[in-house]
């Protein structure tokens, strides 16, 4: 069985984060950002010849259309006409040779987020072909998986911020996660929560190593779960692993050069949590060798999942290979329309026995809201935005 097409579709959700909305959308690339009031996805579909559909989202937010060329031009001729595989290691294996055949034109970035989008697709084609759930083909032992809720940024503006993690709080959560950088906010966060709820830090690589050390100083008393990626650049391994020895526990890896920069950020003792994200590691195969590294050097994984599409619900399904303890990061914001309408909103939720990734986007969602549509057959490349 052959891939005889793909189809890269790209679209955007405006959402709603309970704050004043910006006068106009910022040219930003920070999806937690203030001033977005649309959240972009690119997602990719796989077709075969006997008509299965796999489905993979890559990395991109407001710079999808670089990964999307990436798609177009180099990524997904490599995989036009391949057999389907037919295996985890089939998989593995047709992901190494692409990554061999294209790494000069990098082994991060566009390029690595584009093969992640393929290699989630092949996955959930797997499941499709073998009647199974992907947390079944993954060895998961539950099915049950609960969300930590990942705010947006509300500008330092510690009141607001009081408020909404109140509002997350009462939905539910037992763990949340913001995006600020003043110490007078996230010390706001932690006064209006119960001492039980834990509460996480995304600081998106602001700081120099004397800055970080002395803000780190500050947020001590506050017992965060994490800090994450406090020090510029996020690959200054040294830098984080002298960090560690303020006290206050930190996370890394969304932005390490694939699965094979997790060796680098282990061995320099650089975190407390590992962070792989699927939509730019290099898919589940790479994020499944993130996991048997972490294991090997006793490292915590936390998924990174700010997404909504097929990179979210395989983030679902990995963090089900994981301990009970591990929650599954998503966007805390209220989405004009759900990709994917069967999937179960709550706290908590069971993952279902539909093979693959489990749900299909909404076909009126991807019309209604794309920005972009291109596919990639025999004929050639056909595009429609």
């Amino acid at each position: 069985m052959k891939i005889t097409a793909i189809e890269i579709t790209r679209i955007a959700i405006p959402f709603d984060a309970h704050r004043r909305q910006p006068d106009a959308q910022e040219t930003t690339y920070n999806a937690a950002s203030p001033s977005l009031k649309h959240m972009e996805t690119l997602l990719v579909k796989v077709i075969t010849e006997d008509g299965i559909e796999g489905w993979g989202e890559a990395f991109g937010h407001l710079s999808n259309p670089v990964t999307e060329q990436a798609l177009i031009n180099l990524v997904s001729p490599f995989f036009l006409q391949r057999t389907v595989p037919t295996s985890q290691q089939e998989i593995a294996e047709v992901m190494q040779s692409a990554e061999q055949a294209l790494h000069a034109f990098g082994r991060s970035g566009p390029v690595r987020y584009a093969l992640s989008a393929l290699d989630t697709a092949l996955w959930d084609l797997l499941g499709k072909q073998q009647l199974r759930p992907l947390w079944q083909l993954l060895g998961a032992k539950r099915n049950q998986v609960e969300r930590y809720a990942s705010l947006v940024s509300y500008d330092n503006n510690a009141q607001q911020v009081a408020v909404q993690v109140q509002r997350a709080h009462a939905e539910g959560y037992r763990a949340l996660k913001l995006h600020e950088t003043h110490p007078d906010a996230i010390a706001a966060a932690r006064d209006a929560l119960p001492p039980d709820v834990s509460l996480m830090v995304d600081v998106n690589c602001p700081w120099s190593r004397v800055q970080a050390h002395s803000i780190a100083s500050e947020l001590r008393p506050l017992q965060l779960g994490w800090l994450e990626e406090p020090i510029w650049p996020p690959d200054d391994f040294l830098g984080l692993s002298q960090l560690r020895e303020n006290g206050v526990p930190l996370a890394a890896g969304e932005n390490v050069d694939g699965d094979f920069g997790f060796v680098n950020l282990f061995e320099s003792g650089a975190v407390d949590i590992a962070q792989p994200s699927v939509a730019k590691v290099g898919g589940i195969t790479a994020a499944l060798r993130v996991f048997e590294l972490a294991r090997q050097y006793r490292v915590k994984v936390v998924p990174h999942c700010f997404y909504y599409g097929a990179g979210m619900l395989a983030t679902a399904h990995l963090v089900a290979t994981l301990p009970d303890d591990i929650k599954m990061e998503i966007p805390w914001i209220t989405f004009e329309a759900q990709l994917y309408p069967l999937l179960p909103q709550s706290v908590r939720f069971n993952l279902n026995d539909a093979p693959g990734l489990g749900y299909e986007p909404d076909p009126a969602v991807l019309r209604d809201y794309r920005l972009s549509w291109t596919r990639i057959d025999s004929q050639g490349v056909k595009n429609h935005v």
